[in-house]
This record gives C-alpha cells, structure tokens and sequence, in this order.
C-alpha cells in the first residue's frame, strides 16, 4: 500500500477499526489479482492522505478475509463501503472516477 493512512483490515478487526470507529470510514474491498481494484488504490491513497483526521480510510483483501465481506454482500470488486456510526451509510462498485468517489465521501463528512 502506498499510503501510511490505510489501515489494513482483517476479519478479527474489522469491528473495533470500522464499526465502532468514531469517524466514518471508508473501506476498499478488493483483491491483488483485480485490475479496477489497482486502477483505483491511487485514488484511495490520495483520498486517505486528503482526508486525514476526518475519514478513516482502509483495505480488506477478499482472498484473506472472507467472512466481513460476505456479511455485506460484496459479490464484486472493488466495492467500496462508506461505514459511519457502525453503519453502511454509502456504496460504490467497480472503477470509478475520483470525483464520483469523492462526492459520495463528502455526503457523509
């Protein structure tokens, strides 16, 4: 990952870093294999770095940590979920331009 603000997520701490986070946070569900998810991750990791202290920002590898994703119903990739309050308040899927990304993160801030 390029950016130092992505926290990477796991199965095991998926609740304490996202669900019981005190801002929102954007989760990227993606895999290595997946060409849109590397299309995209620059845009993740400008959005982590411009939105420090405001949003959370993280990664879950689908192909390591199996049981989050199916408890949301992430059947393609990348599929990003906007949590705030312990809930999934926004929902992108596939590649996407930033400005779209970025709209739906602002409706949440």
């Amino acid at each position: 990952m390029a950016s130092a603000n992505i926290q990477e997520l796991t199965d095991a701490n998926f609740e304490a870093e996202v669900l019981k986070s005190e801002i929102p946070t954007l989760v990227d569900f993606w895999a290595v294999w997946c060409g849109p998810c590397k299309q995209i991750a620059p845009t993740v990791d400008a959005l982590a770095d411009e939105y420090k202290g405001r949003v959370k920002v993280a990664k879950m590898d689908v192909d390591h940590h199996q049981l989050v994703p199916q408890q949301y119903g992430v059947k393609s990739i990348p599929t990003l979920l906007i949590f705030k309050g312990g809930k999934v308040v926004g929902q992108l899927v596939g590649a996407m331009p930033r400005s779209k990304l970025e709209a739906e993160l602002q409706k949440h801030l």
